[in-house]
């Protein structure tokens, strides 16, 4: 009987000592709990649980800060769902369906929504209960709030698509403290840095040194208080040659004003290219499902370099802000006006009629209206200036054009409305494309034959009333290899269009002057002069007196002999330079002759201001002269007016006997032509 009692005491000890050990294992859980719980509470992210039906069972004070809501009001009674956007609660239900077997969720990014409406971006990991058949059970979260970085990521990404969009402007980003952030491969270019050597380094190892550090102060405060700053300034390359550049600083407080920058521009706040693109692609699709027909128009403003060089950039600024508003003003709701560059606007119509001839119509309207606008007098500060411009239409509908190609058919129109005088709109004609190719071709062709010596000199004779050689003029023709003798009327106006006139009249002048010196050692030819035909673009080209000193000294020629004729286009230009530019030769003893005296710009101011020594009469009086009474007139006077000016002249295009018989009569014994 002991032995029992004393096993019931033994067991019952036990018990005790059980029922004591569990008593404390649940203190400590629930002291260990409490602590997480206290943990969970103060934690800088979000954290709840939930039941098997998304219902709350806790949420910590984060959260709730960021929903808005109290612990009362949730727990128990609102789902997690009930405050993610309709994408996120797809996201987040697709997450559960694919992650049957998985009891973990990490990394999942969801808009979380609060009482006050603002989004919040979040990213969740999850811990999943699960019972028997992979039922979900209850769940607890941790959530963190991401949004600060994804405004960091838009920005990025949005003032990256502004680094592609701003195609022909320099680039630099930096932060608050003005240390480079970013630059694009146009500014590289600019400075001669790379992109190494540039980041993390402050925009004044570029400064010049010509600029005081009151203009730098001046700059800055203006960047603060106005936003932004807009100006001239002087900047040093990597090499340390200064630069002239047309500087806009604007201070970028957000990522809505990266936006603007990554789709506008930034002088006329117009859409850029980019966003033109994009609207084009847009009138396209519309276009093809209705049926209606679009236009586009290229817009350019005439002369303008010559009034931004003249009155300078910041008028020429002013006057591309108010065109902007006028194109604006004369076009449809709906259309589109963006500023495809420089001095050209590009126009989006859409919307017109199904039928071709109504849409032209109704595309010629509105062309007519920005013209009208556009060619109305600008107040630009205290200058008055009337500027007009030149529009080149096309025609769209649906996909039957590429989007590059619509630009360049608008563009080779607006470039015939140039060609044909300015102050106009034409629409595109197939023969324009025809045209266009076909000078392309040219252009390809005249750089091989520069490039292969194709070029020749022809040398017409000079004579006088005796039938003395006194000189001849460099004519010069084009050895094509297929076409054979090609006369400078097909390709002269070309090479000066495309800049090719500069290598060719170089090496004329090379060539003219190789001749004298040949010349120059027969007593037959040694005092016959040559004529060389200058252009104007060779002819203000800073290096052209340089280069017609070199030529005569390498070639040991005597200078006198050497005669220049420029065109007549160098009397619209600065007279006071072209005057230097002749005084300059004239001074080594080389002589000039007025061209086709008499026609285009020859006017009596220039004989006084520019040092001429012989005229030449255009072929154009002498051609009539024994049947035209007025020819005679004007010839009769050409020659009275060289002969007071105590001028040589000369008589271009002689082609029989009794022409040169009249101009003997009229004092004129000098003769140049098909005659001799």
């Amino acid at each position: 009987m002991s032995t029992l009692t004393g096993l019931k005491r033994g067991r019952s000890q036990l018990h005790q000592s059980v029922l004591s050990q569990l008593n404390q294992s649940e203190a400590k859980f629930e002291e260990l709990k409490n602590e997480i719980n206290i943990l969970y509470e103060h934690v800088p992210f979000g954290t709840h649980s939930l039941d098997t039906h998304g219902t709350y069972l806790s949420i910590n004070s984060q959260e709730l800060a960021w929903l808005g809501y109290t612990r009362e009001e949730v727990v128990g009674k609102m789902k997690f769902t009930d405050f993610l956007s309709s994408s996120s609660q797809e996201r987040y239900g697709l997450f559960f369906q694919d992650s049957v077997i998985s009891n973990f969720i990490e990394g999942l990014e969801l808009e979380l929504i609060g009482k006050d409406g603002l989004i919040r971006h979040t990213q969740l990991s999850v811990v999943i209960k699960r019972y028997s058949g992979h039922a979900i059970g209850e769940s607890r979260s941790i959530i963190f709030d991401i949004t600060e970085r994804k405004k960091r990521e838009e920005s990025l990404r949005t003032s990256t698509v502004a680094f592609k969009s701003q195609e022909e402007e320099e680039i630099v980003i930096t932060d608050v403290e003005g240390t480079i952030l970013r630059v694009n491969p146009i500014y590289c270019d600019s400075c001669g840095h790379n992109v190494q050597e540039i980041i993390s380094k402050n925009p004044r190892i570029l400064q010049s040194g010509l600029q005081n550090p009151d203009f730098y102060t001046a700059m800055w405060k203006s960047v603060v208080e106005k936003g932004f700053w807009e100006g001239d300034i002087w900047n040093r390359g990597k090499t340390g040659e200064t630069f002239p550049e047309r500087l806009l600083i604007t201070a970028l407080k957000n990522s809505d004003e990266i936006q603007h920058l990554a789709f506008y521009d930034m002088l006329t706040h117009l859409p850029n290219r980019r966003l033109l693109i994009e609207r084009l692609k847009q009138s396209l699709a519309s276009s093809a499902r209705t049926g209606q027909q679009g236009a586009l128009l290229f817009v350019d403003l005439d002369n303008f370099k010559i009034m931004n060089d003249t009155l300078g950039h910041d008028i020429g600024d002013i006057l591309l802000q108010q065109a902007a508003r006028r194109i604006e003003s004369s076009v449809r709701e709906g259309d589109t006006v963006a500023r495809y560059g420089g001095d050209e606007f590009v126009v989006i119509l859409g919307n017109l009629s199904k039928n071709p001839q109504e849409a032209s119509t109704q595309t010629k309207a509105v062309g007519t209206k920005i013209l009208v606008s556009l060619n109305l007098t600008y107040q630009l500060e205290t200058h008055a200036y009337l500027c007009t411009a030149s529009i080149g239409a096309t025609l769209f509908q649906g996909h039957e054009e590429k989007i590059d190609e619509l630009l360049k058919q608008a563009d080779i129109a607006m470039y015939q409305v140039k060609k044909d005088g300015r102050r106009g709109m034409r629409f595109f004609d197939p023969k324009m494309q025809e045209q266009i190719n076909s000078r392309a071709a040219l252009e390809s062709e005249l750089r091989s034959a520069i490039k292969n010596h194709e070029f020749r000199l022809h040398y017409q004779i000079q004579m006088d009333s005796t039938h003395k050689a006194l000189g001849a003029e460099c004519l010069i023709r084009w050895l094509h290899p297929k076409l054979g003798v090609v006369a400078p009327a097909q390709f002269i106006a070309l090479a000066e269009e495309t800049g090719l006139i500069l290598p060719i009249g170089e090496w004329v002048l090379e060539t003219a002057c190789a001749q004298l010196q040949s010349w120059q050692q027969n007593a037959l030819t040694r005092e016959l002069t040559l004529s060389v035909n200058v252009s104007a673009k060779q002819f203000y080209e800073p290096s052209f007196v340089t280069q017609v000193k070199t030529a005569v000294l390498h070639y040991g020629i005597n200078p006198l002999l050497l005669k220049l004729e420029p065109t007549k286009s160098i009397l619209l230009e600065n007279i006071a330079d072209t005057v230097a530019t002749m005084n300059a030769l004239k001074a080594i003893g080389v002589r000039f002759a007025l061209d086709d005296f008499g026609m285009g710009f020859s006017s009596f101011q220039y004989l006084k201001k520019l040092p001429w020594n012989q005229f030449k009469i255009d072929q154009t009086f002498v051609r009539d002269l024994t049947t035209d009474l007025c020819d005679g007139i004007i010839v009769r006077t050409i020659i009275a007016i060289a002969q007071s000016f105590n001028l040589e002249v000369i008589a271009e295009g002689i082609e029989t006997e009794q022409q040169q018989q009249v101009l003997q009569s009229y004092g004129c014994n000098h003769f140049q032509g098909y005659r001799f």
